[in-house]
């Protein structure tokens, strides 16, 4: 049995056919084609598949396809509109993309700490990422990145 969906993303809208177990991750990745974002554990522990649903990070893993009906899901091709955000360049600039497997999770997370908090501590920072995971950075440079994101938005840069 398949059921019809329709759900928004990255502002746009795209009608499925899907079956009520399939994952919003497998959604994502296959039928719709946005494949940045990434599947690592598949039980909600890494933090690789993490996309925005109505703002706030969530494991697409979790999640059924069928409850993203009428959410308004980002993804990491979603948060920039040609040129790198500002989160997505201070990760650059920190050198805290390695690997890159987990920076979309790590970014999508950041974006929305600094949304709701755009003067986080590193204690905040570290407590946002606490459910994405990174094999080859370390967390520093990772939370260096979020702190100079947040500064480079605070100087106008960006569209949080």
């Amino acid at each position: 049995m398949k059921v019809n969906i329709k759900i928004m993303v990255n502002g746009d809208p795209y009608f499925v056919q899907v079956s009520p177990f399939r994952t919003l991750l497998d959604v994502l990745r296959e039928d719709i084609g946005l494949t940045g974002t990434k599947k690592g554990c598949g039980e909600g522990e890494c933090g690789a598949c993490t996309v925005l649903m109505d703002g706030k990070p969530v494991n697409s893993c979790l999640f059924l396809a069928v409850q993203a009906e009428g959410k308004e899901i980002t993804t990491i091709e979603g948060l920039a509109a040609g040129n790198l955000h500002p989160v997505q360049e201070a990760f650059v600039a920190k050198g805290a993309i390695q690997c890159g497997y987990c920076s979309p999770g790590f970014i999508l997370t950041a974006w929305a700490l600094l949304k709701t908090n755009p003067h986080p501590t590193e204690e905040e920072i570290t407590t946002a990422i606490s459910g994405n995971i990174c094999r080859c950075t370390g967390y520093q440079k990772i939370v260096e990145a979020i702190l100079d994101a947040a500064q480079r938005l605070q100087g106008g840069v960006g569209n949080v």
